[in-house]
């Protein structure tokens, strides 16, 4: 059985909705043999990494960057994982108030220099959370969770 790993740090509200779109998404009853495992981002370390076949990522964008707690979390995996997980599959979802940009391009650099292989487009927004937002986070965790079923 493979395993998807979800990191994400979702301290309001709009962003738990996200989330569980996202899980649900990964969780569809046609996907068969894929475990998904989610840990808030202060709690998910180098084993949890090292244990996925797959990643989903998940943070709000804070004064234009990745949240602190989802800084944190790689801080703390990216040495000890990134040989090892190489060309593994994820992708992320950012939410912010105002602006991406910051988050975006951390996001980017930080995965690119795991080596990890984009296999959904990241679902990076501002402003309401929309039903066609929450649909395109379903699809985002379902498509992930696909390229390990």
């Amino acid at each position: 059985m493979s395993r998807l790993l979800v990191v994400q740090h979702t301290p309001t509200e709009n962003l738990r909705t996200i989330a569980d779109a996202v899980l649900a998404g990964a969780r569809h009853p046609d996907l068969e043999g894929v475990e998904v495992q989610v840990l808030p981002a202060l709690e998910a370390g180098i084993d949890d990494v090292l244990a996925a076949d797959g990643y989903v990522l998940g943070t709000p964008a804070n004064f234009g960057y990745i949240s602190g707690a989802m800084k944190h979390f790689f801080d703390t995996v990216y040495d000890h994982v990134r040989e090892e997980t190489a060309k593994r599959p994820f992708s992320y979802w950012i939410h912010g108030g105002y602006d991406t940009t910051g988050a975006e391009r951390a996001m980017e650099q930080i995965t690119t220099g795991l080596g990890w292989t984009l296999v959904a487009e990241p679902l990076v927004f501002t402003g309401e959370v929309t039903e066609d937002r929450l649909e395109a986070a379903t699809e985002l965790g379902g498509t992930v969770a696909a390229t390990l079923s």
